[in-house]
């Protein structure tokens, strides 16, 4: 019998990691470090929830990393336990990220309500207002209060509005002997000013909590603590922790950066076979992440985008400085869409996208002006990741095409 592919990874004698687990964001560990005052808050707004009372509504803001989603499970878990047997409360957990239309929220939240598997709602086919009513009546039989956390709640909104807030802002108006609470939380520090009618803001009156983000020695304890938990002893050198943390809190504080960019880091080792995870691993392990960003980055742009960030890459520089004019892109952009079949946009609307990926941090881009000669974007070649020609040339749109032969010369547009 031919030996298995994975031998190699099952007979490797350098295993750092003991338990991956813990080194995920989703994991949520006994004690949340540095985030004592933000639970107390929210237990002080839930308890009444045990005495069958209903608390406020709630908006968690925060920026991503910052600990919101795990301290409102491990609050939400914490309130289970408390109500063991489910007399008094409910705790919801719904991530709208994944579960993002009006009907597959409330389909999700019903039937992590209703236990009969004969009486649960259809995934489709029902009318919102259906599966609305049928939510209010099993709500209403179980004479509790629940509680309903919407995660990443603008998302939702953007594709869909606040109709799944009208639904759930209204439904206690229907209700007799249970109540619903509502947590949401969101990156978005301004989301109900901006995006929540007058009407649903009145109806939700919450209470808001922020969660700051995390300190560079914040970051050292809350990755001290999962390390001691997930790797095996005297596997990291000292410098790799504060390295971690300094790399995650010069961005935005965010815990999870820091949690994956050790894990990664790990991962680098482990497949090296080298017995100690050093700063160079950490080193080699961001750079893969930031790559891993704009692989994404780069998939959600349109087509038309990607042919201009093609175009931006295949335009000769005229001048020392490796910059780039927004004319002589379009020139390039012209010759290659048509080379793809693809209608060539407007010169105003290229610029545009290009503005686009400046604001990705895609590209460069910088204002010139040429005073009554008018003004132009000068991109910075040079500082277009070579990674970038790399995930672009395997983009369905390019396949096939030659795209290190040359563009035919075009006149110059400014």
């Amino acid at each position: 019998m031919a030996d298995s592919i994975f031998k190699r990874y099952l007979e490797k004698k350098n295993n750092l990691i003991k338990n991956r687990g813990i080194l995920q964001a989703t994991y949520v560990p006994d004690v949340l470090l540095h985030r004592d005052y933000q639970i107390e808050e929210i237990v002080d707004i839930v308890a009444p929830s045990l005495n069958k009372d209903k608390p406020s509504n709630i908006i968690i803001i925060g920026q991503t990393g910052t600990g919101k989603t795990a301290v409102v499970n491990y609050v939400g878990h914490e309130l289970e336990r408390a109500d063991a047997e489910n007399k008094n409360c409910r705790y919801i957990y719904v991530n709208c990220e994944v579960i993002d239309t009006p009907y597959s929220i409330l389909y999700n939240i019903s039937n992590q309500i209703i236990m009969d598997p004969n009486k649960k709602i259809p995934f489709t086919g029902w009318s919102l207002e259906k599966i609305f009513n049928e939510l209010a009546n099993y709500i209403d039989d179980e004479n509790k209060i629940f509680i309903v956390v919407l995660d990443e709640i603008d998302m939702s909104f953007k594709k869909n509005g606040d109709d799944i807030f009208y639904y759930l802002t209204t439904i206690n108006e229907m209700l007799k002997n249970s109540r619903v609470s509502i947590i949401g939380i969101t990156n978005n520090s301004t989301f109900a000013e901006k995006f929540l009618s007058p009407r649903i803001r009145s109806r939700l009156g919450e209470e808001k909590i922020v969660f700051p983000p995390y300190t560079p020695e914040q970051l050292i304890d809350i990755l001290k603590n999962r390390a001691e938990q997930a790797f095996y002893p005297n596997v990291l050198d000292n410098s790799v922790i504060p390295y971690c943390a300094a790399i995650s809190a010069q961005g935005s504080g965010d815990a999870r950066k820091a949690l994956d960019l050790l894990r990664i880091s790990a991962d680098i080792a482990e497949r090296n076979g080298d017995s100690i995870v050093t700063s160079a691993h950490v080193d080699y392990a961001r750079q893969k992440i930031e790559l891993d960003a704009v692989v994404e980055v780069i998939k959600t742009l349109t087509d038309q985008s990607k042919i201009v960030l093609m175009s931006i890459i295949k335009t000769p520089s005229s001048n020392d400085t490796g910059s780039v004019t927004t004319g002589e892109v379009y020139t390039t952009y012209v010759e290659l869409s048509k080379n793809l079949g693809y209608n060539p946009l407007s010169q105003r609307m290229v610029a545009n996208l290009i503005s686009e990926m400046d604001m990705l941090g895609i590209i460069t881009a910088r204002v010139k002006s040429f005073g009554r000669g008018g003004r132009t974007k000068e991109i910075d070649v040079n500082k277009v990741s070579n990674d970038v020609f790399s995930i672009l040339s395997s983009d369905d749109i390019f396949r096939g095409m030659n795209l290190n032969q040359k563009l035919k010369k075009q006149t110059t547009l400014m």
